[in-house]
């Protein structure tokens, strides 16, 4: 009996030995490795951008219920707008009181951003002034802590011809990308109208990407103003630019939790019950995520 029992502990002291052999040699096998990270290891922020054409009276009411639809739907947690009116403003205000509305202006049509309160801090906000705009075009930053944000709106400079104001108000995004600390996750995006030969002569700094690009250029995600199929505006001739862009710069600092791209899909697509769609711009749903790595020692 004594012997049988010898045996059997010296057969689980060789199997705990490989067990723990194998776990660190693949840390994958291991408990640590597999076990589901918990909500504070693995963070994910989600956002909506979206041109909501609230400067175009047309069925207007309408369109802004259907904008209620689908961000109650998407349930994001941080929103940037462009086209708002004052008017457009209350009314969100008043069916999100879960959210902080950030306006980038008061009068005409302006900027804002929506915050989900129980997942961002709102800390401060900015309006940077484009001084040559033509427009009344600015650039809305919001910072706000718990996870180090940087967030940026902006509906820069439209039409072709206004390029060069264009790529003089990207410069300043520019600025604002390399001026937030490294330990901040800077976030841009909004109703661009840039052209990628705009992009590419301005240059933005190597640790900036575009998400639509990061996430593998998909076809399905690439046109965000699109005549061929939204007929907000009745436009005779046909276009389909890529103007509602996302950019991203993580926190590059070592040791501070990276934020990348995880996935990204338009919204609005669908025409509402009044003949419109939600806006003439279709608007971008995006998660950004980071996981923690679990390392065996």
């Amino acid at each position: 009996y004594l012997l049988n029992l010898c045996c059997c502990f010296v057969c689980f002291c060789l199997f705990i030995d490989l067990s723990l052999c194998v776990c660190l040699l693949n840390p994958a096998n291991s408990p640590a490795a597999t076990r589901k990270p918990s909500e504070k290891e693995d963070f994910k922020l989600s956002l909506i951008t979206w041109n909501v054409e609230g400067i175009y009276g047309e069925k207007r009411s309408e369109r802004a219920r259907g904008l209620v639809k689908y961000l109650n739907l998407y349930n994001p947690d941080v929103v940037f707008l462009q086209e708002l009116i004052p008017s457009y403003v209350q009314f969100l205000k008043k069916r999100f009181v879960s959210y902080l509305m950030i306006e980038g202006g008061e009068k005409g049509y302006f900027t804002g951003m929506l915050l989900k309160k129980s997942r961002v801090k709102f800390v401060e906000s900015e309006i940077v002034a484009y001084r040559t705009t033509q427009m009344n075009r600015n650039l809305l930053v919001v910072i706000v802590n718990g996870q180090k944000l940087c967030l940026m709106t902006s509906h820069l400079e439209s039409f072709k011809a206004n390029s060069k104001e264009r790529m003089n108000q990207l410069h300043v995004v520019k600025r604002g990308f390399k001026r937030a600390p490294d330990d901040v996750t800077v976030v841009f995006g909004g109703d661009t109208n840039l052209r990628d030969a705009e992009v590419t002569k301005v240059g933005l700094p190597a640790t900036v990407c575009d998400v639509w690009e990061r996430l593998g250029k998909q076809e399905h995600c690439r046109y965000t103003w699109d005549t061929t199929t939204n007929t907000n505006q009745n436009i005779s001739t046909t276009a389909r630019f890529r103007f509602d862009r996302i950019y991203l710069r993580p926190a590059i600092r070592r040791g501070v939790p990276r934020l990348a791209p995880d996935h990204m899909a338009l919204v609005g697509l669908e025409k509402l019950d009044c003949g419109r769609y939600t806006s003439d711009h279709w608007g971008i749903y995006y998660v950004l995520i980071a996981c923690k790595l679990f390392i065996l020692i």
